[in-house]
């Protein structure tokens, strides 16, 4: 490699980078020949630090910079040279060496140009960046990969009204990008603050393409090979845990970002009757599509995890992830006051007793009911929440019930209009009258705690 490096010194930047991908394709394509992983080792990315990231190797020496229309031309030459590489495992190893961060100095300037690359990819249409981004956000620690999703977000979101729609393109060029991206988006806005509700915009492009393919939001989990036990720190295998925690905190997060003003330490009569105040119908709308998508996918889920043999092993949806969760919306709930926001307050809780209860019938969520009772014992009550953590009525098993067969939650009593199973059965027994249900007659209540 010094030999290398003395012969880019002599070359202008652009050149010296250009000649450098050259020499480290050959490099990694014969390395490729004799063993399926090769290992990166320092020589490589301290000629990619020095040459494309313009980091020095003697530290007295002033750190070079490219001025902007060099920056494009080797934005250029890179988004070039991924497209024109015919080998993927090269693409990936090159990227890799290029853009994994080494916890020094040059991580800087190694995000920036990859926030740059792969925005210049999706403008235009570079399927093969887009594939070694999405590889790169699977196997990169969480905090560089919400680095990138708001690098872009920043370029199509916010800078440049209507470019979005570059943005949406993407799905049918690269639908394993979009579910990474999806991924990072989540992580990124968890709505802990007003500053974190993702922008409108892209609610709608996120919210439109799983619609639209819900299993889009599976790619990664489908075609991963997984160990049961995931590594900690990187990102899920797939977004349900932000798209939930995106359903079920909105109708919250939206209303304490509208959170009207008090006067005399109350909210007047006018600001609390005022319907405009809280999530506007527009969002509503998407947050409830998004609930109804990410359900459906959930109920795909137990075929998909016995298929990869990891049935009652592998929980998509960690418990320890619902608890910082349900904390969350505990905090919300208490920050609102239920008196002003008992509607929002609500619908929280029906979107997360819906998510809990599918999520464990399926098996993505593995824990018991007694997790579930001690878990949710603050929240505020709730009709819903306190059937799903009560658990179904236990049934004797049934031949004719397929495997996996979730019982119902409510079965009705014995003589209460319900029809025997097997009237015949039972000739001796006497007859009770059918109950008539009453419309508009309340019943009382009693949670199980």
């Amino acid at each position: 490699m010094s030999d290398i490096r003395h012969s880019l010194l002599r070359r202008d930047a652009l050149s010296a980078a250009k000649e450098v991908l050259y020499h480290l394709d050959i490099y990694f394509s014969s390395q490729l020949q004799s063993a399926p992983l090769p290992i990166v080792d320092k020589g490589p990315v301290e000629l990619l630090e020095e040459f494309v990231f313009q980091v020095p190797k003697e530290r007295s020496a002033q750190p070079k910079r490219l001025n902007s229309l060099q920056e494009l031309q080797l934005l250029e030459i890179m988004c070039n040279y991924f497209q024109e590489q015919t080998k993927d495992s090269v693409r990936q190893i090159i990227f890799s060496s290029l853009f994994s961060p080494q916890g020094n100095k040059a991580d800087d300037s190694r995000m920036s140009l990859l926030g740059k690359l792969v925005s210049m990819a999706v403008a235009v249409c570079r399927i093969p960046v887009l594939e070694c981004a999405a590889s790169w956000l699977q196997r990169t620690p969480v905090l560089y990969c919400v680095r990138l999703a708001k690098a872009l977000v920043d370029d199509y979101c916010c800078l440049v009204p209507g470019s979005i729609q570059t943005l949406k393109q993407i799905f049918s060029a690269s639908p394993r990008f979009c579910c990474q991206f999806i991924t990072s988006v989540t992580a990124l806005y968890d709505l802990s603050s007003d500053d974190l509700i993702p922008p409108m915009d892209l609610l709608e492009m996120i919210v439109n393409w799983i619609f639209e393919d819900p299993r889009l939001i599976l790619i990664t989990f489908l075609n991963t090979p997984i160990a049961a036990n995931l590594p900690i720190g990187f990102l899920e295998l797939t977004p349900l845990v932000g798209l939930i925690r995106w359903c079920v905190k909105a109708p919250l997060a939206y209303k304490r970002k509208k959170k009207p003003p008090l006067t005399n330490g109350h909210v007047s009569n006018k600001v609390a009757k005022d319907p405009g105040v809280g999530m506007d119908r527009d969002s509503h709308l998407l947050y409830s599509k998004l609930h109804l998508s990410v359900l459906q996918v959930l109920m795909t889920l137990q075929l998909h995890l016995t298929e990869k043999n990891l049935y009652g092993r592998l929980g998509l949806i960690l418990f320890d992830h619902m608890v910082p969760l349900v904390e969350e919306i505990n905090r919300l709930a208490d920050e609102l006051n239920p008196l002003n926001a008992s509607q929002e307050i609500e619908l929280s809780l029906d979107r997360l007793a819906q998510a809990l209860q599918v999520a464990m019938a399926s098996g993505a969520l593995l824990c018991t009911r007694d997790d579930l009772r001690t878990l949710c014992s603050r929240l505020p009550h709730n009709n819903l929440l306190q059937l799903v953590i009560s658990g179904p009525v236990q049934q004797p098993p049934h031949a004719a019930l397929p495997p996996g067969f979730y019982p119902h939650i409510h079965t009705p009593p014995l003589g209460y209009g319900a029809v025997p199973a097997h009237p015949a059965a039972h000739p001796a027994l006497p007859t009770h009258p059918g109950h008539t249900f009453i419309s508009g007659v309340t019943f009382p209540f009693r949670p199980i705690r």
